[in-house]
C-alpha cells in the first residue's frame, strides 16, 4: 500500500497519480489535501512520513509545488529517505541505491505523464543492497547521533 499526500501546489498531480496507481492495481491511501485552499506542506509531509515509519503504508509519495519543501520536511522524520526526483534515472536510483521509502515530486514542474513515468520507474526498481546498505547504515547513524 502507498500513502500519497500533497499541498495545494501538488493537488492536481496527486489526483493523476492516484488514478495511475489504481490502474496498476496498487492500493492507495490519500492523506490530503483535498482542495486548492492554501495549506502548509510540512503538515502533509509529516503525516505521510509517520504513516510509512509506523508501517501503515509500505511507501509514500509527496507532492508540493517544487517538491523541495516536502522533501525537507519528510526527511526530518528518522528512518525516512525521501527522494526528490526529476527524471527516470533519478527515480530508479532513488530505489536501487538509496532505498527511498518516499518519492517526492514537484506539482508545478512536472506534467502528469512525466510524473507517472517517475513513479513507475521507482516502483519497478529494487534496492540493490550490498555497498549501498552500508551507506544507508551511515545515514541511520547520523540520525541517531543528532536525534538523541
Amino acid at each position: 500500500m502507498i500513502i500519497i499526500g500533497s499541498d495545494h501546489g501538488g493537488l492536481n498531480l496527486k489526483s493523476a497519480l492516484n488514478s495511475y496507481l489504481s490502474r496498476r492495481g496498487i492500493q492507495v491511501t490519500d492523506a490530503g489535501t483535498n482542495d486548492d485552499s492554501s495549506v502548509d506542506y510540512p503538515d502533509f509531509g509529516q503525516k505521510v512520513a509517520e504513516a510509512v515509519i509506523a508501517g501503515q503504508a509500505e511507501l509514500g509519495i509527496l507532492i508540493c509545488g517544487t517538491g523541495i519543501g516536502m522533501s525537507i520536511a519528510a526527511n526530518k522524520i528518522p528512518g525516512i529517505r525521501a527522494a526528490l526526483v526529476t527524471d527516470v534515472f533519478m527515480a530508479r536510483m532513488a530505489k536501487e541505491h538509496n532505498n527511498a521509502n518516499i518519492l517526492v515530486l514537484g506539482g508545478r514542474v512536472l506534467d502528469e505523464q512525466k510524473a507517472c513515468d517517475l513513479v513507475g520507474a521507482w516502483l519497478d526498481a529494487s534496492f540493490e543492497g550490498g555497498r549501498h546498505q552500508g551507506r544507508l547504515d551511515k545515514i541511520t547513524a547520523l540520525e541517531q547521533k543528532y536525534n538523541n
